[in-house]
């Protein structure tokens, strides 16, 4: 009985403890592993996969950032078509299988400067460099007999006038002479120095020697498409004499290897580009339009004879622009990419009419390359994942990854997720956006909300991962991102509805998107902030001059006096947006500029862009600035070193512009609303 007595006491006091010492937490109870803005650092990119040509490998280019250097680097890795024995390659990006599958071409780093054409043997050590060239080789070609390379390289150009300087005297340093400019457009790099030429065609052996030009003139050649017997390449040309005609007329054009002649494919009043030939060598296809009043028109995809005959559109009742044309390896039609209402899929328009889509998905799918035996490989990205190398048969279009490199990274994160949204705005227009919440989101819980303004404005925002509106969840804000009007990937009457309005009814877009989210009865409407750069920074602009509803903004290299903007961007076709020149009647000019209303302004607006913006110059950020500082509204500028039409191209500047944007939002964050 005793024994019986001191047992039970003995489990009594055994299960006291148990209870009183602290238990393993549950998945639910451990503390939720958020997205931190360092993570930006190990994030790693993919693109340009390449199907070797016996199919039994890919190799592709895997970026990845140099935080002690502060720049971004690539690299290129090459592994078998079901993803297995992935490894290094070398380094470099953009590569290119010879026709023989024996070497790749790439781009690299070389000698005596800057980025070089390099070819390296798939099974051998070490690389040889093809080109010593002042300029940046691109959109590297392989001939049809694997004995030549072609590519596309800037010719400077400078005109020089017959003025006959003083003698000068013996040791004396005086100043570089002065760039004698005539044409309209031009170039600048992104330091902002003047580098006038055009773009023109070349070919180099395979194993090195001196590249030979095979285009000349004031014209600038883009694009490299050898025709399969190797004695042409078509290119599309953009001639720059004169503005008027540059900017309304691009066609496509065929040059001889041997004698450079050159003829013309295409001849319309409007644009023809990205020619591919077929396989038998008798067809093009390619993308245009024809001229416009518009401001925006999805592309066409056409297809004619070798000759330039019998041009006929395909697909013509599909309103999305095509991009990345592959021809069926029969000649029977035409694969390609389109954005549609925020995803990209692969879609294939056969020559004997009609169109069908081959991939589905709520996704950002790009196919790159597809091989003679119907594998096509690409990069795909969703919500919650960054892109990855895919493959799939087009036969059964079942999509395989085959990386998985950010996989590690994000393997513990808890992601916001990511919910669409239609809703309806002004004229009875359905607009498409999506909500990202907060890791732990709670729906009875009150966030402050931000919302993010695409640019372009004909860009669209879409289904893909993106790691700044993650890391804003991460830091509790709910995130709006929508596709007002006059977003592409919608249709050309879509992308079209501002056209001589802009800025103007996307305002009531945005709004009633805002609007849309409030409604669901989660978001602290005392807390409302917004931002967004280049025609974004237009729209936050004029924002903050029609409403008083946002806490704090952010202004990013923006457009504000389309007055003085005409004369000082590089982007002269912004002279087409207006029905009149600011000379004949600048009304519409000012009544379109968001300055014209920074009387209206209370916000708390912070101004942020590069100084070396050459696209929205940092003059349109100081006169918004200024204007701001003698109203006495609270305001800051900060000018971004190293960066050109932006704030991130360098890593640390990215870094910075989130932590200025998160201290801006927080200065001026209101009590919340209960």
């Amino acid at each position: 009985m005793k024994k019986i007595r001191t047992t039970s006491m003995l489990l009594l006091a055994s299960l006291i403890m148990a209870f009183l010492m602290p238990q393993p937490a549950t998945a639910q109870e451990k503390e939720l592993q958020k997205l931190k803005l360092e993570h930006f650092f190990d994030m790693v990119s993919v693109a340009s996969p390449q199907i070797s040509p016996d199919g039994s490998e890919v190799i592709y280019s895997r970026g990845w950032i140099d935080k002690v250097n502060d720049s971004r680097r690539n690299e290129l890795y090459i592994m078998d078509a079901n993803g297995q024995r992935n490894r290094f390659f070398t380094r470099g990006s953009s590569p290119t299988w010879s026709p023989d599958g024996t070497r790749v071409a790439y781009l690299a780093q070389g000698e005596p400067r800057s980025t070089q054409l390099f070819v390296k043997y798939k099974d051998l050590e070490g690389t040889t460099q093809i080109t010593r060239v002042e300029k940046t080789p691109s959109n590297i070609r392989w001939s049809p007999d694997g004995k030549y390379i072609a590519f596309n390289m800037l010719v400077p150009y400078s005109e020089t006038w017959p003025i006959k300087m003083p003698s000068r005297p013996e040791g004396a340093k005086w100043t570089e002479g002065p760039k004698v400019i005539t044409n309209l457009v031009y170039r600048r790099d992104r330091i902002g120095y003047l580098e006038e030429g055009y773009t023109h065609i070349f070919v180099v052996p395979a194993d090195g020697g001196a590249p030979r030009q095979v285009t000349h003139g004031n014209w600038d050649h883009n694009g490299v498409e050898w025709t399969p017997d190797g004695r042409e390449i078509l290119f599309t040309s953009l001639r720059i004499d004169d503005a008027e005609y540059a900017y309304r007329q691009s066609e496509i054009y065929a040059v001889n290897i041997e004698t450079t002649e050159i003829r013309q494919l295409t001849s319309r009043n409007g644009v023809d580009r990205s020619p591919v030939v077929s396989p038998n060598g008798r067809q093009v296809a390619y993308s245009g339009f024809d001229y416009h009043e518009d401001t925006y028109l999805e592309n066409k995809l056409y297809v004619m004879d070798i000759d330039g005959r019998n041009t006929r559109e395909l697909a013509a009742d599909f309103d999305r622009t095509p991009s990345g044309l592959v021809w069926a390896s029969d000649n029977s039609g035409v694969y390609f990419n389109a954005d549609y209402n925020g995803t990209r899929n692969l879609y294939f328009a056969p020559l004997s009419g009609g169109y069908r889509q081959v991939t589905t998905g709520n996704h950002m799918l790009t196919v790159s390359d597809i091989n003679r035996n119907g594998m096509a490989v690409g990069t795909l990205t969703d919500y919650l994942r960054p892109p990855d190398v895919v493959r799939f048969s087009l036969n059964r279009p079942q999509i395989e990854s085959l990386t998985r490199v950010n996989e590690s990274l994000l393997k513990n994160i808890t992601l916001g997720e990511v919910e669409e949204l239609w809703y309806k705005s002004t004229d009875d227009l359905d607009v498409h956006g999506w909500i990202v919440k907060p890791p732990d989101f709670d729906p009875e819980k009150k966030y402050p909300l931000i919302l993010v303004i695409h640019g372009g404005p004909h860009a669209m925002y879409n289904v893909g991962f993106n790691f700044t509106w993650q890391h804003h969840a991460a830091e509790g804000y709910v995130v709006l991102y929508t596709n007002p009007r006059g977003s592409s990937g919608y249709g050309s009457a879509f992308g079209n509805e501002i056209n001589n309005a802009y800025p103007d009814k996307d305002y009531d877009d945005l709004m009633n998107g805002v609007d849309e989210v409030i409604n669901k009865g989660y978001i602290d409407e005392n807390n409302l902030f917004v931002y967004g750069g280049s025609g974004g920074g237009v729209l936050t602009s004029w924002i903050v001059g029609h409403t008083d509803r946002f806490a704090a903004a952010s202004v990013n290299y923006p457009v504000v006096n389309w007055f003085s903007f005409v004369g000082t961007t590089d982007g002269v076709s912004w002279y087409r947006n207006f029905k009149e020149y600011p000379w004949d009647d600048p009304s519409e000019h000012l009544r379109r500029s968001p300055l014209m209303y920074v009387g209206n302004v209370t916000t708390p607006t912070l101004l942020m862009c590069g100084e070396d913006d050459l696209r929205t110059p940092i003059s349109q950020t100081e006169e918004l600035y200024q204007a701001l500082k003698v109203l006495r509204v609270p305001t800051a500028m900060i000018r971004f070193q190293n960066e050109f039409h932006g704030t991130g191209s360098n890593p640390s500047n990215y870094i910075r512009t989130q932590l200025y944007l998160y201290h801006w939002f927080n200065k001026y964050k209101r009590e919340a609303v209960e």
